[in-house]
């Protein structure tokens, strides 16, 4: 089955609550409905006006869209293959993220417990290459199952070849940006126990408790919930902005003036640093910083919220205002994790 509605509203496709239009809004529950929506008259002649999303978690429609919005709903997991130390699952796009990690979780396979209460589904995932606690989406995967827009077929692209690195993936450039529409993905997931525990305050949420999959999934998911605003409640999309990534030198001199600046080393040839875009925006002044209907989310600078009717310019234009508030201050230039369209 396949919907294609003109002049869709967006309101509901989107966790920043931003009630906008698109010119075409398609929805299709398998491969076969993505064929038709792409040979459809009104969407063949356009492809590179084609813009695939999931749950709208990490997107900001900065106006109505002038172009066609496609929504999947491709459903299903499955056991691939296993063995005595790992097990490779298939999974359809559509799939709600975080109802992945809970059934890994509750079948005892590791790898994907850190990044459990990540918004979104996981097409999604594949693009943005999401990240949470010392892991990232990217690290699981073998191999992408797509839809080539021009081709109408089928093809499978190995990890090795969706270059992923920090909140990144071939998908998220062109020409593949347009070209692929994820419909799935294989994810290799462990079988043998091991955790990663060594950022943020994973220790101390476990202390006094058995260090097992449950509970990490469960201090990870409170420690998420209490920083983080519900976006059913007030629209965000998560962590707006990346963590900037500096040389040794910029960020001793960084630390010269602020002792404690919380950093990450990065493996590289070249010594570089990782320092949290939340803490440079604190310490920017911006915390609870408000321009129209947005704010800097008090209780963690990294997000962006709607606090009930914010328009897109007013986010946006805070984007703006933070981006430059933090050059002006620190002299780095942090950017958007979130896709602005």
């Amino acid at each position: 089955m396949i919907t294609i509605t003109t002049n869709a509203r967006m309101l509901e496709h989107n966790t920043f609550g931003i009630d906008v239009q698109a010119e075409l809004f398609g929805e299709y529950e398998n491969i076969e409905g993505l064929r038709m929506i792409l040979s459809n008259p009104l969407v063949e002649h356009r492809k590179h006006d084609i813009w695939n999303i999931g749950q709208g978690s990490n997107i900001l429609f900065s106006g109505d869209f002038k172009g066609i919005i496609l929504h999947g709903r491709i459903k299903g997991i499955k056991v691939v293959s296993e063995d005595d130390s790992s097990v490779l699952v298939k999974i359809g796009a559509g799939e709600i993220w975080d109802d992945i990690v809970e059934w890994a979780v509750n079948h005892e396979y590791y790898g994907a417990e850190n990044l459990s209460a990540i918004p979104g589904e996981v097409g999604a995932a594949v693009v943005q290459n999401i990240g949470a606690y010392g892991s990232e989406f990217g690290n699981l995967v073998e191999t992408v199952e797509v839809l080539n827009t021009e081709t109408l077929q089928i093809e499978h692209i190995s990890q090795d070849k969706c270059h992923y690195g920090y909140r990144e993936s071939i998908f998220k450039h062109q020409p593949f940006k347009q070209r692929y529409v994820v419909t799935g993905v294989e994810i290799r997931l462990s079988k043998i126990e091991s955790f990663n525990l060594e950022y943020g305050n994973i220790k101390s949420a476990l202390e006094g408790k058995v260090i097992d999959l449950q509970n990490v999934r469960k201090a990870i998911v409170e420690i998420r919930t209490n920083k983080l605003p519900d976006w059913k409640k007030l629209g965000n999309a998560g962590s707006f902005f990346k963590n900037p990534i500096i040389s040794q030198e910029q960020f001793e001199q960084i630390k010269a003036l602020y002792p404690n600046v919380p950093s990450y080393k990065v493996d590289g040839e070249t010594p570089m640093v990782k320092v949290p875009a939340g803490w440079l925006i604190e310490n920017s002044g911006l915390k609870g910083f408000q321009h129209g209907g947005a704010q800097v989310y008090e209780k963690q600078c990294l997000v962006l919220i709607n606090t009930g009717n914010a328009e897109a310019k007013d986010i946006v234009e805070l984007s703006d205002i933070v981006i430059r508030t933090v050059k002006e201050k620190f002299n780095i230039e942090i950017s958007p994790e979130v896709n602005i369209l």
